[in-house]
């Protein structure tokens, strides 16, 4: 399936809708023609967006990686931690325009649905920086360092057909519905609808056409338009024989389908089915050939086996017809009624550059003409023998090569089930942020940066939490949520994590403090004549200060509702609350490290949970700075 210019019209405005205020936080290559772009927000979900060479759409999945794309290095080095700016199509074109923009940056992403696809990365000029397949036809070229240019427009934009446009369609000799699809660019399905709306026969050519006929066409072919691009949708998953498709609104005589909730989700079920079906394909290729050649292999044994029974009992026939000539008076192989027995078996005596041999199917068996007849008799016999034993030494090959068909078509499975996909869980809101539940069940939430600290503050700030901050510059702001009077323990174990996901973690700050104040006591605007840094607070009165002595958290998997959450916070909440964790502390090895080591021993002890979970979801619930880990086992609660 490829996307017309209308259905990606409509996903580009959703896409535009959906991704305001996002950055490329990171960027999987999925394929070697398709992209999946990671987009992060301060205060809201983590979007998944996949840009492929035949679209680009909103995903609920994310799919491990099935084989290398070349442009995966070039684009995170120039496109991570910026923003989408604009999203737009060129025209009606199935091409999208993506702005990427930040820290004196920009760059433009040129997706081509059509044909073969393209993915092309230009800078601001658009001038081609990296591009997924080069162009040398006539009326384009497209190369790194060249100028970036679309193909020419065929027929009219629909977005702008006027009626009497369309009326040109009476000058064509052509079936009225083949004029619309190539003069507008629509695809067969929409063609079929627009003619099934206006209940014209799409085989009447042009001239044929009355005015109110072209009036039905103009006005079915906007309607259909305007629902699409305006999302008036009832969407739904046409089944094929082999592959599925997707359409925004249903369709008049389609009969295999089922209905889906969004043009979107309609859209990632298929295109991630397509996905993962060619990435089977691809990952156990190399592995069907090697079958396949053993297939062939095996064929041409059981095939040699045949030749060779078949042999073997044509040269046992004219053995024992040879021992047969004794008893009729014939005493010579040479003999006439001898060679007329030998042709009644399909056998024949030849003489060769002197040698005399006994030719039976294509087999030359040499003989002496002037032995007896029983001994002539006797050295077929031992050559039937010989064919005998050759189809024993075929047998063993034929093992070897089942075997090792058996075992490939292992590695085929094996190579198959690697292409895996697992759906994006929806998130409780307070993942956007830093998190854990204390000993006491109350639900403590942390800044990650500055963007964070201030929208923690300014949309989850309430009259009964209790806010922290540490005595250090690069603190996180904390809140305590929903408790006025919360046990001195939740006090201690917030304030703890305030200060060890400060600076005093990546600098090893021991012996630092943290304190915490009342919803009032924050100012969440600058005196008059100062100015306040983003994400930072003024604090009125009294501040009630909690000495910290060590530096150390832990990492655990929380059950909440039927999922399973990464947390990271004081120790004894952690192995109170979660089945399994980690404890951490100043170190030397890097997040990544860290994470991997952490996911390694979770993986020994949850693997069915744990499989589910990525690296960088680990990377992410970590205090910035260097760690090792100290101790791993397993939590107080346990799960069936």
């Amino acid at each position: 399936m490829t996307l017309s210019g209308i259905e990606l019209r409509y996903l580009i405005n959703e896409i535009s809708k959906s991704t305001g205020g996002y950055y490329v936080s990171n960027i999987y290559g999925i394929t070697k023609d398709s992209l999946l772009f990671k987009l992060h927000h301060p205060e809201e979900h983590d979007i998944l967006l996949m840009v492929s060479t035949f679209g680009l759409w909103i995903s609920s999945v994310k799919i491990d990686k099935i084989e290398q794309n070349k442009l995966l290095k070039r684009f995170r080095n120039d496109l991570l931690r910026l923003k989408i700016t604009k999203i737009e199509q060129l025209g009606d074109e199935r091409i999208a325009y993506l702005t990427f923009s930040g820290f004196d940056k920009e760059f433009v992403l040129v997706g081509e649905f059509f044909g073969d696809g393209n993915i092309i990365l230009c800078n601001k000029e658009m001038k081609i920086l990296a591009l997924l397949h080069s162009i040398d036809v006539r009326h384009r070229k497209l190369g790194v360092g060249l100028q970036y240019t679309p193909p020419p427009q065929k027929g009219y934009n629909i977005f702008d057909i006027t009626e009497k446009e369309i009326a040109e369609i009476k000058t064509s000799s052509i079936p009225a519905a083949n004029w619309i699809g190539r003069t507008l660019g629509l695809p067969k399905r929409f063609v079929e609808e627009i003619f099934h709306m206006s209940n014209v026969d799409p085989k009447t050519k042009g001239p044929e056409l009355a005015n109110d006929d072209i009036k039905q066409i103009y006005e079915s072919t906007m309607l259909l338009v305007n629902k699409i691009v305006k999302g008036q949708h009832n969407p739904i998953i046409i089944h094929g024989e082999k592959t599925s498709d997707i359409s925004p609104v249903t369709l008049g005589g389609i009969k295999n389908y089922s209905e889906v909730s969004s043009f979107m989700e309609g859209l990632d079920t298929v295109f991630t089915e397509n996905i993962v079906v060619a990435g089977k394909t691809i990952q156990s290729s190399s592995v069907t050939k090697k079958i396949n050649d053993l297939e062939t292999k095996l064929e041409e044994q059981l095939k040699a086996i045949d030749q060779v029974r078949e042999k073997s009992r044509a040269i046992v026939t004219v053995a024992k017809s040879i021992s047969d000539m004794n008893t009729k008076g014939i005493t010579s192989i040479e003999d006439t009624k001898a060679k007329q027995t030998l042709e009644k078996n399909h056998a024949q005596l030849i003489k060769e550059k002197g040698i005399f041999a006994l030719k039976i199917l294509d087999e030359k068996i040499k003989i002496d003409t002037k032995s007896s007849l029983l001994a002539i008799a006797s050295i077929l016999f031992d050559e039937s023998k010989k064919q005998s034993a050759a189809t024993n030494s075929i047998q063993k090959l034929m093992k070897k090569t089942e075997k090792d068909i058996t075992k490939l078509s292992s590695q085929a499975k094996v190579a198959e089930e690697s292409v895996t996909f697992s759906e994006v869980r929806k998130k409780n809101w307070f993942e956007r942020y830093r998190w854990f539940y204390t000993s006491d069940g109350l639900l403590a939430i942390g800044g990650r940066d500055s963007s964070s600290n201030s929208a923690l503050v300014r949309k989850h700030l309430e009259k009964n939490d209790k806010v922290f901050h540490a005595e250090v510059f690069g603190s996180p702001f904390f809140i305590l949520k929903d408790n006025s009077d919360p046990p001195l323990s939740s006090l201690n174990e917030v304030a703890h994590a305030t200060v060890c996901f400060s600076r005093a973690w990546r600098e090893a700050m021991y012996g630092m403090s943290a304190y915490w104040i009342n919803p009032e006591q924050v100012k969440k605007s600058a005196p008059s004549g100062q100015y306040l840094p983003k994400g930072s607070f003024t604090i009125d009165g009294k501040r009630n200060f909690v000495k910290i002595s060590s530096l150390k958290l832990a990492v655990g998997i929380l059950q909440k509702d039927e999922n399973f959450l990464l947390t990271c916070g004081p120790i004894k909440p952690i192995k109170e609350n979660c089945v399994c964790y980690s404890i951490i502390e100043p170190g030397s090895l890097e997040m990544t490290d860290v994470a991997k080591k952490i996911r390694k021993e979770f993986l020994g002890r949850k693997e069915d949970i744990v499989k589910l979970m990525s690296i960088d979801e680990f990377t992410r619930i970590l205090p910035a700075g260097k760690s090792h880990v100290v101790e791993s086992s397993i939590g107080k609660v346990s799960i069936e």
